[in-house]
């Protein structure tokens, strides 16, 4: 099964991806590691996000949609894969089609503004080993210390309130849009976002019928 994992910042994406994998034994793939992999790895296109990336530019979409293409074309791919974090827009998309690259489904995992904005608000992470927590859903053991190495937690600047509510605007003008254009095509499927990760996970292999 050929799967994009859809959805707004802070929906569960990554989590959701990565727990689908499992289940069907195929490889999540995360636009900005494939992106680092093909850079450190130097193949051609590697090297052509290199350029613009050292020149302080945003790779441009011919680039990363030669990156996915590149990845997709591996051999654990070949049963099928979970792509999170592109398309982010139409121009994505429709390049991605344009390079034959055809999905069966396209899973939205449904989850209201304010609900982002409390989950990513709510984050914190480690400054010495990185760890992640959450004051409300995983708290440390002391309030502002990390359980694992006892480093000082801080909110990210991803995290705060204002960059959230950037992002979650971007998504509307920017990515939303796509499920209009993956309905069309008959492929769009969506989950509303459940208490817990695991109802989540159990909503989207009901939806899926895996």
């Amino acid at each position: 099964m050929k799967l994009i994992m859809f959805g707004a910042p802070g929906a569960g994406k990554g989590t959701q991806a990565a727990i689908l994998g499992q289940r069907l034994d195929v490889p999540t793939i995360s636009t900005g590691n494939i992106l680092r992999a093909a850079v450190k790895n130097g193949t051609p296109v590697g090297l052509q996000a290199k350029s613009y990336m050292d020149a302080g530019k945003l790779v441009p979409d011919e680039v990363i949609i030669g990156i996915i293409a590149e990845r997709l074309g591996e051999e654990d791919c070949r049963k099928g894969y979970i792509l999170d974090g592109v398309p982010r827009t139409i121009a994505q998309a429709e390049a991605l089609e344009a390079s034959g690259i055809r999905f069966d489904c396209v899973l939205d995992i449904e989850v209201a503004d304010e609900e982002i904005q409390r989950r990513m608000s709510g984050r914190r992470a480690c400054t010495a080993c990185g760890a992640t927590y959450h004051v409300e859903a995983a708290p440390p053991k002391t309030e502002g210390v990390c359980d694992a190495c006892g480093g000082k937690l801080v909110q990210r600047d991803d995290d705060k309130p204002e960059t959230v509510l950037d992002r979650l605007k971007v998504y509307h003008a920017q990515t939303e849009p796509l499920k209009e254009f993956y309905a069309q095509r008959g492929v769009l499927k969506s989950v509303e976002n459940q208490p817990t990760i695991e109802d989540t996970a159990k909503a989207i292999a009901a939806v899926l019928g895996v």
